[in-house]
């Protein structure tokens, strides 16, 4: 029968245990040879022996037992406290990132607006509907920021949940490439759609939910293509229940400190070249919710220089 524990696994367990049978040994000892209790034979010897030696045995296995159950509860606190130190610092990183986010668009508006009231530019037509129009560039996006931050709350709390239906994946991938054929012509990036060879492979997933993680990933591979790149979309096998949608690039690429960070909301690589580019800063943050919410997975893999991949698995129909 094998012990739970090991006699010698905590030295200093097994040296109390050895202190404390000792002195009650001697106790014992010194007990009976004052008051001579009991006549001294080689019985007596043997049940005195395997007495202590089982109260060693009792003593060791509750030392070992409270020593671990301690140093357990320890590592729990401990892992507790840094748990909480993380939330703590992700939450006073969070509330910077959402607020330097807002404070540029509403800046923004705030700019063009007092200008017009105060700098009497109301009166000139083509001046007051330029300011006009670009303050409302900034409420679009201070729209688009509060819309994916509810989204992905709503994901979080369990209230926005997937509707499943069977669908061509490849047809929501062409549709995607026709809502960005503009934006990939004006960034030079050429969209390809490969392996389709079997141009039906139908998948069990939220259609509409499914369109938004291919749209924000192949939006942003346009935005950071090279010139005259290209963005890619292959679906294959995973298993025999799964198939992997890749969306692959040639692009800058994304340095390997970057990548666990790269789905945190408002995370970005270069701030400044991020937000030229556009978008809330959340795509990414929306996109895994997505995915796990369909409980499938995401990957990413990417070098410098060379481009990035990203890809998920979704579901095969059941027949």
């Amino acid at each position: 029968m094998k012990l739970p524990f090991k006699f010698k696994s905590n030295p200093q367990a097994f040296r109390a245990s050895l202190y404390i049978t000792f002195t009650a040994f001697a106790l014992d000892f010194i007990f009976k040879l004052l008051y001579n209790t009991n006549p001294v034979n080689e019985v007596t010897y043997l049940l005195t022996f395997i007495y202590f030696f089982i109260l060693f045995l009792i003593i060791r296995l509750t030392l070992e037992i409270f020593i671990r159950t301690y140093i357990k509860n320890e590592e729990e606190r401990r892992s507790e406290i840094n748990i909480l130190k993380d939330q703590e610092n992700y939450r006073r990183e969070f509330l910077g990132n959402i607020s330097h986010e807002l404070k540029t668009p509403l800046f923004t508006i705030q700019g063009y607006i007092l200008t017009l009231v105060d700098g009497g530019a109301l009166k000139d037509k083509k001046v007051r509907e330029k300011y006009l129009r670009r303050a409302a560039k900034g409420v679009d996006r201070i729209i688009s920021i509060v819309k994916d931050l509810d989204l992905i709350t709503q994901f979080e709390s369990g209230i926005k949940t997937v509707d499943r239906s069977e669908f061509n994946i490849f047809d929501l991938v062409d549709n995607v490439f026709d809502l960005l054929e503009f934006e990939s012509e004006k960034n030079n990036i050429s969209l390809k759609l490969e392996n389709k060879n079997n141009p039906l492979i139908y998948v069990n997933a939220d259609q509409e939910r499914i369109l938004q993680v291919l749209t924000n990933l192949i939006v942003n591979s346009i935005k950071y293509g090279s010139d005259n790149g290209y963005t890619k979309v292959i679906v294959e096998d995973f298993n025999k229940e799964k198939v992997i949608v890749r969306i692959i690039d040639n692009g800058e690429g994304i340095e390997e400190e970057h990548i666990p960070r790269l789905f945190e909301r408002f995370y970005r690589i270069d701030k400044n070249r991020s937000r030229k580019k556009g978008g809330s800063g959340l795509g990414l943050s929306i996109v895994k919710h997505i995915i796990e919410a369909h409980n499938e997975q995401i990957f990413v893999k990417s070098e410098i220089g060379e481009g990035t991949e990203f890809s998920f698995t979704l579901s095969k129909p059941k027949f």
